[in-house]
């Protein structure tokens, strides 16, 4: 098999993938996330129940598709400070970045999106799992780039604090959409109370794990 034959194969899974996705997310738009099923799901794709589970192990993340880089983007932000820059000012720098571009991974998903999000108890299960990760490999992260001890609870309790501040703020950016505000209002509010939190930290963490 050819790079190319690789290639044109990857990019078939990918647009099965996306397909799958997004003929999903208009069904529990539709619908609702708990009332639709696979197969109905599976039916709108016109692929086989199999092949969504397949691409999609877990039902939520027919949804929440962004959910692997939203998993790792803490520690990525960190992992790519800048020299001289501490950990919270990389996620601060970071945070505000998506802010201004609205990003879906912080939560800007307009209205309806949120809407299913927020009355879906097993979609907001899983946000707070996502997050739970999002905390845990931001602590694995910060103790490899400080080398902590293994008893050594520090990198635990900042990625604890710093994962706070983001999912206390994804959850307002929901909450303003499904308030029917828009982006741009959203925005605004965000960057005022993403400085807040993040001043908030500064005396604790200002001066932690910054890259030399």
């Amino acid at each position: 098999m050819t790079s190319a034959d690789v290639g044109l194969r990857e990019l078939k899974k990918q647009e099965t993938r996306q397909l799958i996705s997004d003929q999903a997310t208009l069904l529990f738009i539709e619908k609702g996330f708990e009332e639709t099923t696979i197969a109905e799901i599976a039916a709108a794709a016109r692929v086989a129940k199999k092949t969504v589970t397949n691409y999609f192990a877990r039902k939520e993340d027919l949804a929440l598709d962004q959910h692997e880089e939203f998993t790792h983007g803490l520690a990525n932000a960190v992992r790519d400070r800048k020299p001289g820059e501490s950990a919270l000012a990389a996620l601060r720098r970071t945070f505000l970045d998506a802010v201004a571009e609205h990003s879906p991974v912080i939560g800007f998903t307009g209205p309806v999106f949120a809407k299913m999000v927020l009355e879906s108890p097993t979609l907001t299960a899983r946000l707070r799992e996502l997050h739970e990760l999002r905390e845990a490999a931001l602590a694995e992260l910060l103790a490899t780039e400080t080398g902590a001890d293994a008893d050594d609870v520090t990198p635990v309790m900042a990625a604890a604090e710093l994962n706070a501040i983001d999912r206390v703020l994804f959850r307002e950016v929901l909450r303003r959409s499904h308030a029917g505000e828009s982006n741009d209002e959203i925005a605004e509010a965000l960057t005022k109370a993403t400085q807040r939190a993040f001043e908030l930290l500064e005396p604790a963490f200002g001066d932690y794990a910054i890259r030399e």
